[in-house]
């Protein structure tokens, strides 16, 4: 039974990483950090199959400690401080957490078992103020955001440890990817939860920030299939990861507000403290080297994906669970 170990194990991707890994017989140890307010609810309807281990992506012993007690075969590192927004008023937390955590555990794997195949949850925000559309592996970065920053020293740190120390390290670029478990302070999920709030009655409006951004949005279900077929790679490269289609935040209103026969126009107000101090306008990814060498396919389109979080956030509120 082979091993893994997921950082971020109770966020969004961790928790449809974790399932899937357990479908496929893994053993699967989450990191948590100690902590007073940790939130189990994506992934407590597994919590009885999966072991819970104590780490900090900020503590190197502790990560040591870590490898040298469950000893995994392949660590996911999908741990981070990843909204965009807060890294403005966070810069260094944002730095210590989603850049030099990430050679924190590079560094253990080294002193620990270089064997390990590590994963890296690189960003499509890296490309930030792109200079060529779509992006591809081979795009210059130019990150907007001290947290697109972050990402960036986190991917050119494992390309670094993988060439200096020959360890089976990669990066998977991964454009935008939401689900139903998406934090309420991303867009799309601020979005599906504001309109269901608002045709319930629970609410009159929705205050957004820039409209016109264009993104990449995939299905988080589909991208960690992309995950476990990089790490399983004979030889570790990196991959960008998208559909290769681009919508506004816009268009992500109008069709969530036409699913309940609402018109957007009426209850949305756009709030300049939502804006960024410098904005990523247009991201859309090629990720046809993915397609061609791992077989990986989006199977989720942009309407279904819209439509099951809509969908989802009404059932919750429904049920009397806001995660307000």
């Amino acid at each position: 039974m082979p091993k893994a170990l997921i950082t971020g194990i109770t966020g969004q991707d961790g928790s449809y990483l974790a399932e899937y890994l357990l479908e496929k017989g893994y053993d699967v140890v989450g990191m948590v950090r100690r902590s007073s307010t940790i939130n189990f609810h994506r992934i407590a309807h597994i919590q009885n199959r999966i072991t819970l281990a104590q780490g900090d992506l900020l503590d190197q012993v502790s990560m040591i400690h870590l490898l040298e007690e469950h000893r995994p075969d392949e660590i996911y590192n999908l741990a981070a401080q990843s909204f965009v927004q807060t890294s403005w008023s966070q810069p260094v937390f944002t730095g210590e957490a989603t850049a030099l955590g990430v050679t924190r555990m590079l560094d253990a794997i080294r002193i620990v078992d270089p064997k390990i195949r590590f994963y890296q949850a690189s960003s499509s925000e890296m490309f930030g103020k792109v200079v060529e559309v779509p992006q591809n592996e081979r795009t210059p970065f130019y990150p907007r955001s001290p947290y697109g920053v972050a990402k960036l020293y986190g991917h050119w740190i494992t390309v670094n440890y993988r060439e200096s120390y020959d360890l089976h390290a990669v990066s998977g670029i991964l454009f935008n990817h939401e689900s139903p478990r998406r934090g309420i302070e991303f867009v799309t999920r601020k979005i599906s939860h504001g309109v269901a709030r608002i045709k319930l009655g629970l609410s009159d409006e929705l205050r957004l920030g820039n409209l016109d951004s264009r993104r990449d949005w995939g299905f988080a279900g589909d991208y960690v299939r992309a995950m476990w077929r990089m790490i399983q790679s004979d030889e570790p490269v990196d991959y960008v990861v998208a559909t290769g289609e681009t919508h506004s935040v816009e268009e992500f209103l109008d069709m969530a507000f036409s699913h309940v026969d609402m018109d957007w126009h009426d209850y949305v107000v756009q709030d300049p403290r939502f804006m960024r101090p410098a904005e990523v306008d247009l991201l859309v990814g090629d990720a046809s080297k993915a397609r061609r060498e791992l077989g990986w396919e989006p199977e989720v389109a942009f309407r279904e994906l819209v439509k099951m979080m809509l969908d989802a956030d009404l059932k919750l509120l429904i049920d009397g669970n806001d995660p307000l």
